[in-house]
């Protein structure tokens, strides 16, 4: 990651901050999900927000970073406070959910098997990590080791106004 880069995240002892904003893509009844290839569960993509940086801005940025693709993010779905263990540390999350949508006709729309994408900082100080990419049918979601686990079932029907959300989860192996 290069030095000029100031993303909004800090630890205390055995507790974490993190400020993320959050790609929430549905298309044709999918979602789609990543995951590093050093975990177990599933996430929607994203990243952390930069100082300095709007949270639409960093999914643009992200998404160019992990996927190669330019996308346009529309509205604000879900601002999360999520409360999670992690890594030996107590999470707090303060995540904006986008509804996103990738270029018309993009490739990647028709993908049925997983793909690469690669995250330049996770976790802190780790270096590159690979990513997989999903499609995942929104309806089977619950069976899906997806976090936050809200997502399982709030995939399905999506908001109509923006929720505020205060989440505490399992803990992440």
């Amino acid at each position: 990651m290069p030095d000029d880069r100031s993303p909004i995240t800090f630890t205390t002892g055995d507790r974490a901050f993190n400020l993320r904003a959050v790609a929430v893509i549905v298309h044709n009844g999918r979602a789609l999900l990543h995951r590093a290839v050093v975990d177990d569960f599933w996430a929607l993509p994203g990243g952390r927000v930069e100082l300095g940086e709007a949270a639409a801005d960093t999914l643009r940025r992200e998404m160019r970073e992990e996927i190669g693709e330019e996308v346009e993010v529309g509205r604000l779905l879900w601002l999360v406070e999520n409360f999670f263990e992690y890594m030996g540390k107590r999470w707090h999350e303060i995540a904006f959910y986008f509804e996103v949508r990738l270029p018309p006709g993009c490739p990647l729309y028709e993908a049925t098997e997983p793909f690469s994408g690669m995250e330049d900082f996770y976790p802190e100080g780790s270096g590159g990590i690979e990513l997989i990419f999903q499609w995942h049918s929104v309806d089977g979601l619950e069976s899906v080791y997806l976090l936050p686990s809200f997502l399982r079932t709030g995939l399905r029907s999506l908001p109509e106004q923006t929720q505020y959300i205060v989440h505490e989860d399992e803990r992440i192996s």
